[in-house]
Formats: structure tokens, sequence, C-alpha cells
């Protein structure tokens, strides 16, 4: 994508921008978070093109293991730094920023994070309104800020569900004891994680049109980034719904109805999740054969004008609950849209360690 004039002008304006930003972070800051602000505004550079490096991001995480009272100081720079920015490039890397604490951090910051302000919920972020009309780029790059944000919202908020992060390193290590957990769950616990999954697969769905921002690194590491999600999530629907196998019998009407409702959510990404992923098309026609027979085992039919709930008596084996579930890799890689916008989950991620 090449730079107008115009576009080179904004490009020396947003490094005068970045050196005064730096030099009045040394002058300024507090001691205790002064390499905090300085790798944060290092990483969140005015660059439209570029993601921020390797080595700002390792600095940044390293805080994961500092005091409590230190990792509050440092996502209380980053929070004001998000929330204060009007340019889209800033905005977009430190919800990158805010992603990479949620899924690499280690739990002090995970925690500081997940408690900023005090509540989540829908805009906890405040950018549900954002806009930079300084460009044409930076316009487009606003509405993947919005997106971006919510998502993470989103992800927030399925993980106070869960009780975990999606795709984080320490939940990882712990999978099978976590999918072990699920099946001490009440119905309807087991239910609500679904209905929140399917909530943020339905976000997932929703991002921009990448066709105007093609070849731009910084929204290809973030969409590689968010696919990682993508497929966790995936996953733990599969664990969830193959454990919605073995109840079927035991579900209450309302249950009945709200598992196929929720279900039929997920059906109705199908088309968009193919679209985003087609080079798992083999995994994800196994998970929606699943999801399918979910659905027939507790589906909904007519009966003389009244909607009914027909559920099978029978069960499936015992094995069934694990030896069937879609597992999708997330390091694998994934053609979006056109087929001419490839995104590769970054591998450097996976290895990523605290100094």
């Amino acid at each position: 994508m090449g730079r107008t004039g115009s576009g080179k002008l904004r490009d020396i304006l947003g490094l005068i921008k970045d050196k005064a930003s730096q030099s009045k972070a040394a002058l300024l800051s507090n001691p205790s978070t002064l390499s905090f602000h300085l790798s944060l505004l290092r990483a969140t550079t005015h660059d439209p093109f570029s993601p921020p490096l390797h080595k700002h991001l390792s600095a940044i995480l390293s805080f994961g293991h500092s005091s409590r009272a230190t990792a509050s100081s440092a996502i209380e720079v980053l929070m004001d730094r998000l929330q204060t920015t009007r340019d889209s490039c800033v905005a977009l890397k430190c919800l990158f920023i805010v992603h990479l604490v949620l899924v690499r951090g280690d739990f002090i910051l995970q925690d500081q994070l997940s408690i900023y302000p005090s509540t989540g919920g829908r805009n906890y972020l405040k950018l549900s309104n954002f806009r930079d009309n300084s460009s044409p780029l930076t316009w487009e790059l606003s509405s993947w800020v919005r997106w971006y944000a919510q998502y993470i919202e989103t992800l927030l908020s399925t993980s106070r569900v869960l009780g975990f992060f999606i795709a984080s390193s320490s939940y990882s290590s712990e999978k099978d004891k976590q999918e072990e957990k699920i099946t001490a769950l009440m119905d309807k616990e087991l239910l609500v994680e679904v209905v929140s999954l399917v909530g943020l697969i339905e976000e997932f769905c929703k991002r921009p049109d990448p066709l105007h921002v093609e070849g731009n690194k910084l929204v290809e590491e973030i969409m590689g980034f968010v696919c990682e999600d993508h497929f966790s999530a995936i996953n733990e629907v599969s664990v969830r719904v193959s454990e919605f196998r073995e109840r079927l019998g035991g579900l209450s009407f309302g249950e009945s109805v709200e598992l196929v409702c929720a279900l039929t959510r997920l059906e109705n990404c199908k088309e968009r999740l193919y679209e985003l992923s087609t080079r798992k098309r083999s995994v994800m026609d196994s998970f929606w054969c699943l999801i399918g027979e979910i659905k027939e085992g507790a589906g909904m039919e007519k009966d003389e004008g009244k909607l009914m709930i027909r559920v099978r008596s029978e069960k499936a084996g015992e094995s069934a609950r694990y030896g069937e579930r879609v597992l999708i890799r997330s390091r694998d890689s994934v053609r979006f849209s056109s087929g001419r916008f490839p995104f590769h989950v970054p591998e450097s991620m996976e290895s990523w360690q605290m100094q």
C-alpha cells in the first residue's frame, strides 16, 4: 500500500509526536512505571503499518513479575493511553497489548486488567464511538478499532463466565483438569457457558472487511492473534456440546429450548466461519456435524400448531465425551475472505517468555 504526500507528512508528524511523548514520559512518569511507560510508547507508535516490536511487548509483559501495586499502575498507564488517544493506529496497538495481556500475560497483569476500572460489560473500553477522520486510511482503521474493542469486551465477559481466559497460556497447561470440571457443572451453568462462547464467536464473525487494509501488517498481526481465540472458542464449544450429548434425556423444556436457540445462533455463523477459515474445512465439517447431532437430539418440532421439544432417550457411550471432540490447533494457517488476504498465527508469540 503506497503512501501519498499527505501520508508521508502524517508519518513525519507521527514520529515527532512519538519522540515528544517519550521525552515527556521520561520527565513526568512515576519512577516505578517509567520503564513500562517508555516500552508502551515505543510499542504504540503512530505508524499505521507496523505492528509493535516483540522486544517492546516482552518488556511490557515482564511487569507481570512486579508487585500488585506496580502492575496496577502499569495497567492504568495502558488504559489511559488507549482511552485518551484519537489516533486509530495508537488505539489499535493499545488494544493489541490489552489482548496480549489477556492471553499471554502473567496472572497479576490479567487480574488488574480484568477488574479495571471496576466493572466490565458493553463499552467497557469506551471506544464504541471512536472516529479518526484525519485520512481515508485512519477512517478505515477506526472501524477496526471499534470492532476490536467490542471483541475484547466480549472476550473479557466470556472469560468471566468460564473462569479462565480463552487461549491463555496458563489455561492450556491445565486443559485436562478444566475438561473434568465441565462434567461437574449443572445443566444451567453449562448452558450459560455455551451461550457466552457463541456470543464470542459471533463477535469474531463481525470483523470489518479487510479489502481496504489489505497488506497492512498491523491488521494481519491482530487477525492472526484473534484466530487463536477463535480456534479455542470452537474447541470449548465442542467440549460442552459433547457433554450435553450425555444429558439430553434429563434437560427440562426451557433448557432444551435455550440449547437449541444457542446452537441455531452458532449455525447462523457457519458460512462466515467457513469463509474465514477455508484451510480447516474438513475439521469444521466435523464440528458442524456434532452441532447438528445435538440439535437433532434436543430439537424443536410443531405438533398440531404447538411448539414441541423432542428429546432422544438413548445416550452415547462414555467414550463419546472426550473421544469425538473437534480439536483445532491455533498455529495452523487460516485463509480469509477473497482468498487473497492470508493470516498466519505468529508462532513467535507462543515462545514468548517473561524475562
